[in-house]
């Protein structure tokens, strides 16, 4: 008889905690090794959690919608067929609610009477897990504010979601005025909400969880980088007769599809090693020069929802390894089957507009990266080509490739420089590449 913890698993290289979704499983029922018994969900994704062990799901010590840290108990399984009403083992109901004292710093300082400003230390003996925190001092919500919030997670604690609702019905709630900031005070860079026009016949539709992150994540990255495009016309004939020649020959050998994005995800892995410095992250007042090329390619989901898995040290496959790995992200993706770390770790992103027949578009920043690159429609154009003969009028296959980038850390002529290499690596696409 043997009583062992399942804890929250490490869901990837950024990702401290987790909430839990659903139960697949129930107290007393017999699990197998590597069985799903729960799905939850991050920043990134929605995943299940398999248990470590064989036995009897003895106790569950995560609550549907409870924010559990990585590395923290959330189950007790009975192995070598213990049976589920024994008691659990004292150590493991230790474990399983810790009652620690937590100090929180008020969101807003004291003022001293020579005007100064001083935070002052607040301790408060409810438990706040760090992502509440984090909101509560986000949105200027004080920890006597926060105490007087009602929670639904275990032990009435206060779960994102509680947090989340109670953000949104904030600004309707009648509010004591703050007091007016000390001169060296930072202002506040909340802005006011405006509130939509209904109508009689307009639909009412609430964002999913995954609906809410995409929209914080733009708003955010619009607020911490300012934003420059620069757009490039490339002359793709070349690529677009050679993936007609070799698509049929490829999917009977490899069963997939060849597409035009591990030509594209090629290009742009070796422009990143043409300059490097476009393969950066900001932090502060630092810039951190990444040495893996991991390339992000934007998915639509069949919701309408984007999601980016990540092509880790893009710039050490070939086009056969990209073409491979494309597909089977794109097809996980969409079935929602793809694990956190293949959602994390990228360095710069591409997003093929032109498969919605847009011809280009002026991309949102993945945040911390500072690089993302729109790929329009491939579109048949008359152009001027040189000959032997002189120049003449042929029709080309040209696409628009938009480039957008942090101006902070990228000025215009890297920005404009990156762009126009990976039209040129697909200007001169080699027409007896392998495959």
């Amino acid at each position: 008889m043997a009583l062992v913890e399942l804890i929250m698993p490490k869901m990837g290289e950024s990702i401290m905690e987790a909430t839990v979704l659903t139960w697949l499983k129930k107290e007393g029922d017999t699990i197998e090794q590597d069985e799903s018994v729960l799905e939850v969900a991050t920043d990134k994704v929605d995943t299940e959690v398999p248990s470590t062990h064989a036995g009897v799901l003895k106790e569950i010590l995560a609550k549907d919608g409870e924010v559990i840290e990585v590395g923290k108990p959330i189950a007790i399984i009975a192995t070598d067929g213990d049976d589920a009403g024994a008691p659990a083992a004292p150590k493991a109901e230790a474990k399983a609610e810790p009652k620690t004292e937590v100090k929180v710093e008020a969101a807003q300082p004291a003022a001293a009477s020579n005007g100064a400003v001083h935070s002052t230390p607040v301790t408060s003996d409810r438990f706040y897990s760090p992502l509440v925190k984090n909101i509560a001092k986000e949105e200027g919500i004080p920890l006597s504010e926060l105490d007087s919030l009602p929670g639904s997670g275990k032990d009435g604690r206060v779960t994102k979601t509680d947090i989340i609702a109670y953000v949104e019905t904030r600004g309707s709630q009648p509010v004591a005025a703050p007091a007016a900031p000390a001169p060296e005070a930072k202002p506040s860079t909340a802005v006011a909400k405006i509130p939509a026009s209904i109508n009689a016949g307009d639909e009412i539709i609430e964002m999913d969880r995954m609906r809410k992150m995409i929209a914080q994540r733009m708003v955010d990255s619009k607020r911490i980088a300012p934003h420059v495009t620069s757009f490039v016309e490339a002359d793709v004939t070349n690529i677009v007769f050679w993936r007609n020649r070799n698509k049929n020959e490829f999917k009977k050998r490899e069963g997939g599809n060849l597409t035009f994005t591990p030509i594209f995800i090629h290009a742009v892995a070796k422009a990143i090693k043409d300059y490097p410095m476009i393969n950066v992250q900001v932090d502060g007042d630092r810039i951190i020069k990444k040495k893996d090329i991991n390339i992000g390619m934007a998915v639509a989901l069949p919701s309408g929802n984007l999601i980016v898995p990540v092509i880790r040290n893009a710039d050490q496959l070939n086009l056969t390894g990209l073409a491979n790995k494309v597909n089977d992200l794109a097809i996980r993706a969409r079935d929602n089957k793809l694990s956190p770390d293949e959602l994390s770790g990228g360095t710069f992103t591409i997003s093929n507009v032109g498969s919605f027949g847009n011809v280009m578009g002026t991309p949102i920043i993945m945040q911390p990266q500072v690089g993302i690159l729109a790929l329009g429609a491939i579109v048949k154009k008359p152009a001027v080509i040189e000959t032997p003969n002189g120049d003449a009028i042929a029709i080309r296959h040209k696409m628009f490739l938009s480039h957008s980038y942090d101006h902070r850390v990228v000025d215009g002529s890297l920005g404009g420089m990156v762009v126009r290499r990976v039209a040129d690596y697909l200007e001169r696409f080699d027409m007896d590449t392998d495959i």
